[in-house]
């Protein structure tokens, strides 16, 4: 572990636990496991603002807050955060515009058997960013883990001086 980068590895591993974590969130909302939400975007919590906080939480807690790490860190993870719940989210949302819409010519062909339309196979993908309360989620548990790994490391590295 001293060879690895551990603000990549905390920021890696928020990422892993927080899709894991939406299998979870899945069977409280829906009562049905699915483990194939742990590949999905969006859903609770966001693990793209779990792993951006916990990245910048452990590296404000080792460099402290006027560092620029910490400030570009910050910047990142406003952006990364901004980015899940408002463009992406907006974008997912138009998706299930035109998905619908797709629909609606597919009941009105069957009604003008002249009318030519031709389904597309796939649907687009409709769930593409997060609701403001699931990139907080994961914001939290990401500074959480950030913190405590931080912490950790520190209390690691006093026991080797001693």
């Amino acid at each position: 572990m001293e060879k690895m980068n551990r603000g990549i590895l905390t920021a890696l591993s928020a990422i892993g636990i927080a899709q894991a974590l939406k299998i979870v969130t899945h069977k409280r909302l829906t009562g049905k496991w699915d483990v194939k939400q742990v590949a999905t975007t969006g859903g609770m919590p966001s693990s793209h603002s779990a792993g951006v906080a916990a990245l910048t939480t452990y590296i404000a807690a080792n460099k402290g807050s006027r560092h620029t790490e910490t400030a570009l860190a910050t910047v990142f993870g406003v952006i990364v955060m901004y980015d899940a719940q408002g463009i992406r989210r907006h974008t997912g949302e138009i998706a299930k515009l035109v998905n619908d819409l797709e629909d609606n010519f597919a009941e009105i062909a069957l009604d003008f058997p002249s009318f030519e339309f031709v389904e597309r196979e796939k649907e687009l993908k409709e769930l593409l960013g997060h609701q403001p309360v699931e990139v907080l989620g994961g914001a939290i548990f990401g500074s959480a883990l950030g913190f405590m790994s931080a912490k950790f490391e520190n209390r690691e590295k006093k026991v080797k001086e001693s």
